[in-house]
């Protein structure tokens, strides 16, 4: 659940802030109007930037960051192809900036070269849920589970995506999975 969360936390923000980002750095750029100069209205009343909150200046910062981390994640893949720790948040940040076709590709190496790593498995069960592909993320998740059958985080966001699905289970999750799942991991790979 940790990592749907993690996911799923930056898309609903991610166009706002870099809304927000670009009215406040778009201020700058009318600095050089004849009549304005630094001397005559202290920075943030140019800005407007008295009337930010804090927390929303961070998160703007962190949106604008967000193409140079890009970049350095995908440098550590190149140099380590199976960099789980680069891999995962590199995928997060495709989803939340709707590149799931990128983050999917992206995880289908990362299981290449990696093909039982938990985390890689789980991230793209996330992302596949994301996109409506219950099916396919529960056959994921089960295959994780079948490796380590007390992980709360899998066992989660399979319930989650069988609710999604509309196909709660009552009781205990399965582990096994539907001849429909088994044939959904097929077409995923």
């Amino acid at each position: 659940m940790q990592i749907r969360s993690q996911l799923c936390s930056f898309g609903s923000c991610s166009r706002l802030l870099a809304v927000l980002g670009i009215l406040l750095l778009g201020g700058c750029a009318g600095l050089d109007k004849p009549g304005l100069s630094a001397e005559q209205a202290p920075r943030p009343e140019l800005l407007g930037a008295n009337h930010v909150d804090p927390a929303m200046r961070e998160r703007i910062a962190h949106a604008l960051r967000r193409d140079a981390d890009e970049d350095t994640l995908r440098a550590a893949l190149k140099q380590q192809p199976g960099n789980v720790d680069a891999a995962i948040p590199l995928a997060r940040t495709l989803l939340a900036q709707n590149r799931a076709d990128e983050a999917l590709q992206l995880l289908d190496d990362l299981l290449l070269v990696t093909p039982g790593d938990l985390r890689a498995l789980n991230a793209k069960g996330v992302v596949l849920d994301n996109e409506g592909r219950h099916r396919e993320a529960q056959a994921l998740y089960r295959r994780a589970l079948a490796t380590e059958p007390g992980n709360e985080m899998l066992r989660n966001n399979l319930a989650l995506s069988l609710a999604l699905d509309g196909t709660a289970e009552s009781g205990n999750v399965s582990l096994q999975p539907s001849a429909e799942e088994a044939h959904a991991l097929m077409h995923s790979k």
